[in-house]
């Protein structure tokens, strides 16, 4: 017996191929989900564009008949359009059917009293509360089999001899041939510790070309006069300055450091060494709360509370003594150096030798992410950071937001790393905030 899933607006708003995910099986969209899309086919933002390309999809659908009765899709499935079914007495006395929501609840309810094995499909967890009670099965789109604390961490221990731990110290490498027994991806930071002493280890990176453990990048120094405060944050500068590595993924919680070694890594690559023509700093423009609708003055002043994370770290880092560099990050503006925007204009572009750093990216969709990094010229780094706890988009949750979508798919690739920071450095206040608040 083929399954019918009844689909809600914001599923639709969030992938506009989802009708294509469901195998064989019968796609039922109510009528009410197409007016809500017709409200939101003017936004220039990712839903207008998932609501217009889902227009586009189903009316090349129509061509094949009656979107009332039926149309088959490519895998073997079929799409059907339907109008606002006649309620169910049951459902007409415990729910208002003047509200949309409770209309396609209603839909999916009557489907199933008409013998029909009928899932609801939404990523609204209160409707999933209502067709709970009405004993109507319903699920999340695009939720992984996952959780958070199961993603994907970017580091591992490594348990070796003695004379293994030595020889790492002197040759500055470690041969590791059991890597996909041992579970180690291309890229991922090792803590080497030796086995009944754990007051003896070391770190590396396994360099999956030369088969083996490498150590981290290491600059007395600093980075722009930024020093590693714990384990996890060398591990992260380690990828932000290796040339080999061209998308790093930093996840963590607020004061962590995943913005400041970020810029701090962009401002020596570019600025210092001149590896990259440009560090280019983007993050969307998604509020927290409610927002303050329409800002005065040029596109600059309106950019500006958006951006202000971004400056408030630059003041930072350059208010730090260096040696030896006196321009402040204004004068880099200027001569085109440093460029900080917004995500709204990248799609189409094309972005050669730049280190690019997308702050926030927990707000990104999977889609979204994926326009991000197929911009990347020749030659550029994409840094992706973010909170996966601190969503702020109403269509995204902690595992299927881009930045975790990214981490979870990529983890493979050869050029690709990660590392998530778990200790919080920006305060004591902040920490103690972060964990108990």
């Amino acid at each position: 017996m083929n399954k019918t899933f009844v689909l809600d607006t914001n599923v639709l708003l969030y992938d506009a191929q989802s009708i294509f995910r469901f195998s064989k099986n019968d796609v039922y969209i109510p009528f009410v989900v197409i007016e809500e899309l017709d409200r939101f086919k003017r936004d220039p933002n990712e839903n207008g564009r998932n609501a217009r390309q889902f227009s586009r999809i189903v009316d090349e659908l129509r061509k094949k008949g009656s979107l009332s009765k039926g149309v088959e899709l490519e895998n073997g499935g079929k799409l059907i359009i339907t109008l606002d079914i006649e309620p169910d007495s049951t459902v007409q006395d415990y729910i208002d059917l003047s509200i949309k929501d409770n209309l396609i609840l209603n839909s999916a309810y009557t489907l199933q009293n008409k013998g029909k094995q009928v899932t609801l499909v939404t990523k609204d967890i209160n409707l999933r509360l209502k067709a709970d009670v009405l004993g109507l099965n319903s699920e999340d789109y695009g939720k992984k089999d996952t959780t958070l604390d199961e993603l994907y961490s970017g580091s591992s221990i490594l348990e070796i001899t003695a004379e293994e731990l030595r020889a790492f110290e002197q040759e500055r490498f470690l041969n590791v041939p059991n890597v996909q027994m041992l579970g180690i991806h291309p890229n991922e930071y090792l803590l080497l510790q030796e086995k009944g002493n754990d007051r003896r280890r070391a770190y590396g990176r396994y360099d999956k070309e030369k088969g083996g453990v490498v150590p981290l990048i290491h600059n007395r120094e600093g980075v722009w006069g930024i020093y590693p405060k714990n384990t996890e944050q060398r591990f992260a500068l380690d990828a932000l300055l290796n040339d080999e590595i061209k998308l790093v993924s930093l996840v963590g919680k607020a004061g962590t450091g995943k913005t400041i070694l970020a810029l701090a890594a962009g401002l020596e690559m570019t600025i210092a060494k001149e590896k990259y023509s440009r560090l280019l700093v983007s993050r969307p423009i998604q509020p927290m709360g409610n927002d303050v609708g329409y800002l005065p003055g040029d596109i600059e002043e309106k950019l500006a509370p958006w951006m202000q994370p971004i400056f408030d770290n630059m003041d930072f880092l350059f208010g730090r003594k260096r040696s030896g560099h006196t321009t402040g990050y204004d004068d880099l503006i200027n001569e085109g150096l440093l460029h900080v925007e917004p995500l709204t204009y990248i799609r189409g572009r094309s972005i050669p030798n730049q280190y690019l750093i997308v702050d926030e990216a927990q707000n990104l969709s999977p889609h979204e992410v994926k326009t991000i990094i197929t911009r990347a010229g020749e030659g550029t780094k994409i840094i992706l950071t973010g909170d996966c706890e601190q969503i702020d988009s109403p269509y995204l949750d902690s595992v299927n937001n881009g930045l975790a979508y990214s981490v979870e798919r990529l983890k493979t690739e050869s050029i690709v790393g990660h590392a998530s920071l778990l200790v919080g450095e920006r305060s004591p206040l902040s920490e103690i905030a972060s964990k108990l608040l």
